[in-house]
């Protein structure tokens, strides 16, 4: 299947193989689910059900590739994506399977830290619509300085910021407190680095903090746990269970800060 590969053997008797042979039926269960249910998962989401068993992406990543291998199948045959979807913005619109049509026209996506751009048009949209603005991003010092870069951005370009920040805008999630909230496992969480803590707490001391008593509170969760997640986290609850419940839930019963 792949030229010049080498060959690897795996005994499920022998002691240095077992770790790995445990680990590659793990990962063939949950693609027999997936094929199952003809549901899909990103190489991300498998490796957040379960960290600290797993240690790091790339062991899924090479186990995903030797499966693949073993079985002569391509990784998409399993039910296997490297991320879960592609960007997609401009003059375009189509309809999708169910009925449902999408206008790509008015979509957009940071992408992590936005752009000017990407700041530019969401201060637009703002503007023009006046329609609520909402961050979606991983509970951790990074996500919190992308919500900072939105909503205050104190940098050198500051003079620029009322044509760059939403001073308005809204925390939808994923929020510190909902790890505790949602009862999300330790497994699916990873501990705070020394720079990740410091990055925090240089946040809490931005001037805006103490007139956002909400935020500083998310931030100090997170600090006092010690640990972060990221939006895939929520997957060790439901493969779906990001767009099937905690948006849904969140927009309709206001659970933003």
């Amino acid at each position: 299947m792949i030229p010049h590969c080498t060959t690897r053997k795996i005994k499920s008797d022998c002691p240095k193989s077992a770790p790995k042979f445990a680990l590659m039926l793990k990962i063939l269960s949950m693609i027999y689910k997936m094929v199952q249910n003809n549901t899909y998962a990103t190489k991300r989401d498998i490796y957040y059900t379960d960290t600290l068993l797993f240690g790091n992406q790339s062991v899924v990543d090479n186990i995903i590739n030797d499966i693949s291998c073993m079985l002569k199948t391509p990784r998409r045959s399993l039910h296997i994506l490297s991320t879960t979807k592609g960007c997609i913005a401009g003059n375009l619109s189509y309809t999708e399977e169910d009925g449902t049509k999408v206008n790509c026209t008015c979509s957009r996506t940071g992408k992590g830290v936005p752009d000017l751009n990407t700041r530019l048009l969401v201060r637009k949209l703002w503007d023009t619509f006046h329609i609520p603005i909402f961050t979606l991003m991983d509970a951790d010092p990074h996500g919190s300085c992308l919500l900072d870069l939105y909503h205050t951005w104190l940098d050198s370009m500051s003079f620029e910021a009322h044509h760059l920040t939403v001073p308005a805008i809204r925390w939808l999630g994923l929020l510190p407190s909902d790890i505790n909230r949602l009862n999300i496992p330790k497994e699916a969480l990873i501990p705070l680095t020394k720079r990740d803590e410091n990055k925090l707490a240089s946040l809490q001391k931005r001037p805006y903090v103490p007139y956002q008593p909400i935020w500083k509170k998310e931030m100090e969760i997170m600090a006092a746990s010690k640990m972060k997640a990221e939006i895939k986290a929520l997957t060790y609850l439901s493969s779906d269970y990001l767009s099937r419940v905690y948006l849904p839930n969140k927009l309709q019963f206001g659970g933003w800060i």
